[in-house]
């Protein structure tokens, strides 16, 4: 049984840290990936996604730990296996093309140089480079050189290129970063649709969390060098485990009070005011928080509430974003626009709905 499990993984990262002398870049990651599955890694500037994205390439190797792709030892401190033998597509955010091939080449070039091509996927190369350019919908534009080509399109050759040699691991580097918002997301449309077809399992570095949260199976959040969290979507954004992570997903509010009994007493509440405790994790309790998402409160205009005053409001049509001063903290209220409240106004905070838990 335990044999099965190994085989289901397809990348293992084991205790793994990266230093650049004093600068610690990873500390001790330890992270499975499932055949199959598509991953997230989300989290700051400076976090350690890229650095742990390009160990996993072979563009790099760990000061300690040890990588394993497909049952592989691919990187230790001592010997690291370069990224043409291992079974990977690589994805970049600035798209680097070869300026001088035209879209059927770059395609067509891990075929030829990739010594981790799949065997299926080399027997034919041009029928392989055909069905690519078709699933990326650049079939027409196969001998364009890419100055011929829009953004989004530069991208899908990118795509199509890393995908052509059918790995078994996709790597991508933030690759909707460049791109503007709208065709963000028809890109993240497309690139679940292939994931979805290629079956191959899906590494995506990004410091955007509607892309993690819209896209992945799971998630994996990283702060410092070190992984603060990893679950599913819904399990980030509603139970987040740490204090970065809820205000990194989501922008929790940290409304500060006092925990007491198993409830707690918000700070300038007006009336009797208790929240009751929904399995919160301890981080949240030691610093006299509680957490709620902009969405669970509510404004209204008499208490029993928390007192605040609105100082900024934002209409997006659907919803108005609010933000409230209360004493020296701002929180964030998000608002049907069936009911609207001015800049200036005063207003209570209440705790509006809750199925949805933190």
């Amino acid at each position: 049984m335990a044999k099965k499990g190994r085989d289901r993984m397809s990348t293992q990262i084991m205790q793994v840290s990266k230093h650049y002398g004093d600068v610690k870049a990873l500390q001790s990651v330890d992270l499975s990936i499932r055949k199959g599955e598509f991953i997230a890694v989300l989290g700051p500037s400076g976090c350690g996604k890229t650095t742990l994205l390009r160990l996993i390439a072979g563009f790099d190797s760990p000061s300690d730990g040890q990588i394993c792709i497909d049952g592989q030892v691919v990187g230790t401190p001592r010997a690291i296996l370069p990224p043409e033998q291992r079974n990977i597509g690589m994805v970049f955010q600035s798209f680097a093309l070869w300026p001088h091939m035209k879209v059927k080449e770059q395609v067509l070039f891990p075929l030829q140089y990739h010594k981790a091509a799949a065997r299926e996927a080399n027997l034919n190369k041009e029928k392989r480079v055909r069905e690519v350019l078709e699933m990326v919908g650049l079939q027409h534009l196969a001998e364009r050189l890419p100055r011929e080509l829009s953004g989004g399109q530069k991208q899908r050759v990118a795509i199509a290129r890393a995908i052509s040699a059918n790995p078994s691991l996709l790597l991508m580097d933030e690759p909707l970063s460049s791109l503007d918002i709208e065709l963000r997301m028809d890109l993240r449309r497309e690139i679940q649709a292939l994931h979805r077809r290629t079956q191959a399992s899906i590494i995506y570095v990004t410091h955007d969390q509607g892309e993690a949260l819209a896209m992945a199976d799971r998630i994996v959040v990283m702060k410092d060098g070190k992984i603060e969290q990893t679950g599913t979507p819904e399990e980030i954004y509603e139970k987040p485990a740490t204090l970065f992570v809820a205000t990194f997903v989501g922008k929790t509010n940290l409304i500060r009070g006092k925990w007491e009994k198993g409830v707690f007493q918000p700070d300038l509440a007006v009336g009797a005011v208790q929240w009751p405790d929904r399995d919160f994790p301890l981080c949240f309790k030691e610093k006299q928080v509680f957490p709620v998402r902009p969405e669970q409160l509510r404004i209204v205009l008499a208490g029993p509430g928390i007192a605040g005053r609105i100082i900024n409001r934002q209409y997006l049509g659907k919803e108005i974003h609010y933000t409230v001063g209360v004493g020296p903290d701002i929180v964030g209220v998000h608002a049907g626009n069936h009911c609207s409240f001015e800049v200036g106004q005063e207003v209570y905070l209440q705790l509006g709905y809750l199925p949805v838990t933190i």
